[in-house]
């Protein structure tokens, strides 16, 4: 996670030219070789671009539950630090807010078919997980007319160790494929704490504009979690570089890994019409 002028800044030293992230996870080389093995890769061909779009500064993508229907407003899932009102505060919600931003929709192949426009913020946060919802002008049923393209589903089971997990990056068109290495209990940022946080294995170098990726399940092809943050300098705490607190409150910092937030409580907050009702049974998200 960086803040906006950073995240540009390092776009442009990283491309030379072209529009800037505003938002980044962290700024590892993008040419960087990632480690994985040939299983991994062979597994890593099944996931794809189709569902995925790309922000004016970050990444995203469609989804729905397995409750939702096709009459439904279509849901974008992305990062609350990515949302264009600026990073929320520390237990700061928003909830409904008016908002007409655009999104960039993208095939398989990583190719931008059309554009596609929020009606709202259904939800935002960065207390607890860091995550933003925004609910389109059209239907699941209009999008996958139009486009062919179906939504991602949102798994509603907490992600598990050792899964193989492809981060898809709608800004970049870019995929990065390794595991599930574990869960923090605390992940600390500057002022913000995220809970039940995933690490990744250490052949995901995600970088600058891969905030709000879907976290694919390769076995299955649901999002079990969203691309948020990574340590980038070693430092403590800080931002652009969490850390680790354990129920002991020991600290751990990991120079260079990166880190997700976990999808899984979203679906129950996520009611008919894909209304955001915080009041649902076991809906846990953070409430204003």
């Amino acid at each position: 996670m960086k803040k906006p002028l950073l995240g540009a800044l390092f776009a442009v030293l990283l491309l030379g030219a072209g529009t800037a992230p505003a938002v980044a996870a962290t700024s590892h080389d993008a040419a960087a070789p990632q480690k994985t093995t040939r299983a991994e890769r062979i597994t890593a061909k099944a996931v794809d671009f189709a569902g995925t779009v790309a922000l004016s500064n970050c990444s995203g993508s469609v989804v729905r539950t397995a409750a939702s229907l096709p009459s439904d407003p279509a849901l974008v899932l992305s990062n609350g630090h990515c949302m264009e009102t600026g990073f929320p505060g520390p237990g700061e919600v928003v909830l409904g807010r008016r908002s007409t931003r655009s999104f960039t929709l993208l095939n398989s192949a990583g190719s931008g078919v059309g554009t596609l426009r929020a009606s709202k913020i259904a939800y935002g946060t960065m207390t607890d997980t860091d995550i933003s919802l925004y609910q389109l002008t059209r239907t699941y049923a209009q999008i996958e007319s139009t486009y062919g393209i179906k939504a991602l589903e949102l798994n509603a089971a907490h992600p598990v160790q050792g899964t193989a997990i492809t981060v898809v990056s709608g800004y970049w068109k870019r995929t990065y494929s390794c595991n599930i290495d574990g869960f923090v209990y605390r992940l600390k940022e500057g002022e913000w704490t995220w809970k039940d946080s995933v690490r990744y294995t250490s052949a995901c170098q995600t970088i600058g504009g891969t905030s709000g990726s879907p976290v694919i399940d390769n076995a299955t092809g649901k999002v079990v979690a969203v691309n948020n943050t990574g340590n980038e300098d070693g430092q403590q705490c800080t931002d652009n570089n969490p850390c680790e607190v354990d129920e002991s409150g020991n600290v751990t910092v990991r120079h260079g890994i990166n880190y997700a937030q976990e999808t899984y409580g979203i679906v129950p907050c996520i009611g008919a019409g894909s209304q955001i009702d915080l009041n649902r049974t076991g809906c846990t998200l953070p409430k204003p």
